[in-house]
């Protein structure tokens, strides 16, 4: 399930996951709003009657459900990008995958993920630990030459 995103972060269209739990939630909305254009419309004024949400209404929306949230950190929807993609890595997404669902063309753009996920680079797997190693109480030891 996927929302389609239309002129997006850098004007770009994305598709975004939609979960499960959501979409029951978006289905009741809709029942509810009607929207006819837009899953959410801007308000109504010198811009016409059916307008997309401005990226001012965006931020309102997120800093109002941070207050209501009690988050005293300062919370942006770029903030929630970042936490969406670091989550994502931290669940075992890979960084391919995180590029498509950020929009990002350069997958140099998503490494950026890589360090601000400490539980990623912790659970990097040493190719040493997957070598045979024999105990040390049976291995042949070399007899030493005596000392001159």
């Amino acid at each position: 399930m996927l929302i389609h995103v239309l002129q997006g972060k850098g004007s770009k269209d994305r598709d975004v996951p939609l979960s499960p739990k959501l979409l029951e939630t978006l289905r009741e909305y809709w029942r509810w709003a009607k929207p006819t254009n837009y899953l959410f419309p801007g308000q109504p004024g010198k811009r016409g009657t059916d307008v997309p949400l401005t990226t001012k209404a965006v931020w309102h929306a997120c800093h109002g459900a941070a207050q209501r949230a009690g988050i005293q950190k300062k919370i942006s929807p770029h903030g929630l990008r970042h936490a969406y993609a670091t989550h994502l890595l931290e669940s075992g997404t890979d960084l391919r995958t995180i590029q498509l669902l950020l929009g990002h063309s350069d997958i140099k753009h998503t490494t950026v993920y890589l360090h601000l996920s400490q539980r990623h680079l912790h659970a990097v797997a040493n190719p040493l630990d997957s070598l045979p190693v024999s105990n040390a109480a049976d291995a042949k030891r070399p007899r030493r030459k005596p000392a001159k």
